[in-house]
């Protein structure tokens, strides 16, 4: 990788460090206090909907996807729903949710999905050459087009890294795009200095479409 292309990225410190140890990652299930376990079950009622009662989420091909929850590590699912009650992440439903509850809440439900079992989207048919795109773009980049590889700050499988970079392997293929899109469309801003937004913006209709495919067809941490 030159120094050449490394000059185009106003991220090149970031992307340096986001190779921190997934030790830092929060406790497994069975280190989850039992008791916010208990309470998150109860203030997730009104998630069940979207989210599945089993944290698995929802993809509609051509339509609304919901992420999978389980297998996110509960700070990050903490953060999420604070960006969308500040407005740093921009959705009408989630607003209302997150709106009815305080931090504490927020926790609990995080720490009841983190208790949960990992399971693997049901996948739509793919084109193999559209997946070997996105695979290559998941893993290599696309440096002609400064594009970073996905798990350059997602980590080792796109499994997540730490907090602030969620695990992407076995997510739906819909959210994947409908994130990437909205990034794209500066609707999403609570990524650490604009990096996801600079990538997404250099990516065109086929690349989101591939890379979200892909990596959904990968197994998420938890499944290995």
């Amino acid at each position: 990788m030159t120094p050449k292309l490394f000059s185009r990225l106003p991220l090149v410190g970031l992307l340096a460090a986001v190779g921190l140890s997934t030790a830092m990652t929060t406790a497994v299930a069975a280190e989850l206090d039992a008791e916010a376990i208990e309470r998150g079950k109860a203030a997730a009622v009104t998630c069940v909907a979207c989210h599945q009662a089993d944290g698995s989420g929802m993809n509609i091909p051509g339509g609304e996807s919901w992420p999978r929850l389980t297998g996110l590590e509960p700070e990050y699912i903490v953060n999420q729903l604070k960006a969308f009650k500040d407005g740093s992440r921009n959705n009408a439903s989630m607003l209302a949710f997150a709106t009815m509850l305080n931090d504490e809440q927020m926790k609990d439900v995080a720490t009841y999905y983190a208790s949960l079992p990992v399971t693997q989207p049901t996948l739509p048919a793919v084109d193999e050459a559209l997946l070997k795109h996105g695979e290559k773009l998941a893993l290599k980049g696309d440096w002609d087009r400064y594009i970073v590889a996905c798990t350059t700050c997602h980590g080792v499988g796109n499994q997540g890294n730490g907090v602030t970079f969620p695990g992407l392997a076995g997510q739906h293929p819909g959210y994947i795009a409908q994130q990437i899109t909205a990034w794209k469309n500066e609707t999403r801003k609570n990524d650490p200095q604009n990096l996801m937004a600079v990538i997404a913006k250099r990516m065109d209709d086929r690349d989101v479409e591939a890379v979200s495919a892909w990596l959904a067809t990968q197994p998420a941490k938890g499944q290995e």
